[in-house]
C-alpha cells in the first residue's frame, strides 16, 4: 500500500478508506444489508491486511453500534498508531433537547459519548456530518478548535455542504486562528459529478484533501444496469433522492462496463480508477460488506486509465439536482422511517 497526504497536512493515509456504515447492528440500524459484529469482524481485519488504515464511520450509524463494532475490531487487530480513526456527528442521537446539532453542548457531549463507543482517547479525523443552520457557525468552529487543543481530536473535516458554506468557516477559521478543516467528505462519483462546478475546485486551492461518499453510486455503478441487489431494493425510494433514473445514467453505466471488459477487470475497479484521475480525491469510502469488495478496492490503485478511457467514462453525462444531503432532521427521520425496521434515535 503506497500511503497519501490527507490534503495539506503531514497524515499520511490509504487511498482506500473504509466506510463503516455498513457495519452495525441490524437491530439498531438497516436489517437487509448492515453487518452484525460478528460478520464485521473479518472484513474489517482483511482491509488492514491489505494496508487500509482510514476507517470512518458516525456517530448516527446504527444508533452508535458502528462505532462500538469498529472500536472493537481496531483495539484487537491494530496497533492504535497506525490507524486513522475518522467518525461524524450532527443528526439526532436522542429525543429531547441538544440531542442534535453542532452547538458547544452537543460538540463536548457528542466527542465524549463517540470515545467511549470507539474505546480510545482521541479521534484522529473529527467531522461535522452536516450544517447546522440553529447554531451560529462561530459557536460551532470555536468549539471543534477547543476538542483540538483538549487533545480528544487531531484534526477536522466537514461533510456535504455548498461551497460557499464551506468557504465561509474556512474564512472564520483563518481569521480567528482556529483549527482549520483539512478535509471535505463529500458526494461525488460517475453519475454525480455536481462537485466539480465548485467544491472540487474549492478544495484543491485550499489544500483541502477530499474524502468520496457513495463512490460506486450505491452500487449502480458496479453491475448492469437493470441488475437489482438486496440493498437497492430495500431502499431504493432514499436512493431515488440521489439518484433517479436517467438515460444518460444507463449510457454512462455501459460505457463503463465496456471499458471494464476491455481491461478484464470489474467495473466498480474502473469506476474507483476514475475517481483517482481527480488529484483532489484522496481517498473513496467503501462499504465493504465481502472481502471481494476490498480486493477489488485495492486492486483498483493499479489501474491508470487513458484519456481515451477517461472521455468514453464522461461523455453520457448530464447535470443532475444538486444533492447536498439533508439538513433538516425532521425530513431525515421521514426518510429513514421507510426502510424496513429502521428504530428512530431515542434517549
Amino acid at each position: 500500500m503506497h500511503y497519501i497526504k490527507l490534503g495539506n497536512t503531514g497524515l499520511d493515509v490509504s487511498p482506500i478508506a473504509i466506510g463503516a456504515m455498513t457495519y452495525g447492528e441490524p437491530d439498531r440500524g438497516h436489517p437487509v444489508w448492515s453487518l452484525d459484529e460478528e460478520s464485521s469482524r473479518p472484513l474489517i481485519r482483511h482491509a488492514l491486511e491489505a494496508g487500509i488504515n482510514l476507517f470512518d464511520t458516525a456517530n448516527m450509524y446504527s444508533q452508535g453500534s458502528s462505532e462500538e463494532i469498529l472500536g472493537r475490531a481496531l483495539r484487537d487487530f491494530a496497533d492504535r498508531d497506525d490507524v486513522v480513526i475518522a467518525t461524524k456527528l450532527r443528526h439526532p442521537m436522542r429525543s429531547g433537547p441538544n440531542g442534535k446539532g453542532l452547538s458547544r453542548k452537543a460538540i463536548m457531549t457528542e466527542i465524549d459519548h463517540s470515545l467511549r463507543r470507539l474505546g480510545t482517547d482521541y479521534v484522529d479525523l473529527y467531522q461535522v456530518h452536516r450544517n447546522d443552520p440553529s447554531t451560529p457557525l462561530e459557536e460551532t468552529l470555536e468549539a471543534l478548535h477547543d476538542v483540538v487543543k483538549a487533545g480528544k481530536v487531531r484534526y477536522l473535516g466537514a461533510s456535504s455542504m455548498h461551497a460557499w458554506e464551506f468557504a465561509k468557516a474556512l474564512h472564520l477559521q483563518r481569521q480567528h486562528g482556529w483549527a482549520r478543516f483539512v478535509s471535505m467528505q463529500n458526494h461525488y462519483n460517475l453519475l454525480a459529478r455536481e462537485e466539480e462546478r465548485e467544491m472540487l475546485p474549492l478544495c484543491a486551492d485550499e489544500g483541502v484533501g477530499t474524502i468520496v461518499w457513495s463512490p460506486l453510486a450505491r452500487g449502480r455503478l458496479t453491475r448492469p444496469w437493470d441488475e437489482q441487489t438486496a440493498r437497492s431494493a430495500s431502499d431504493g425510494w432514499f436512493a431515488d433522492r440521489l439518484y433517479a433514473e436517467r438515460d444518460s445514467d444507463r449510457a454512462t453505466v455501459e460505457s463503463l462496463g465496456a471499458v471494464a471488459q476491455a481491461r478484464g477487470v470489474s467495473q466498480a475497479q474502473v469506476a474507483l480508477a476514475w475517481l483517482r484521475a481527480n488529484p483532489v480525491v484522496v481517498a473513496p469510502l467503501v462499504g465493504a460488506s465481502t472481502t471481494r469488495h476490498i480486493d477489488e478496492a485495492v486492486a483498483s490503485l493499479d489501474i491508470e486509465l487513458t484519456t481515451e478511457e477517461i472521455t468514453a467514462l464522461e461523455r453520457h453525462y448530464t447535470p443532475r439536482h444538486d444533492f447536498q444531503g439533508i439538513s433538516d432532521d425532521a425530513e431525515l427521520q421521514r426518510i429513514m422511517s421507510r426502510i424496513p425496521g429502521f428504530a428512530p434515535a431515542v434517549a
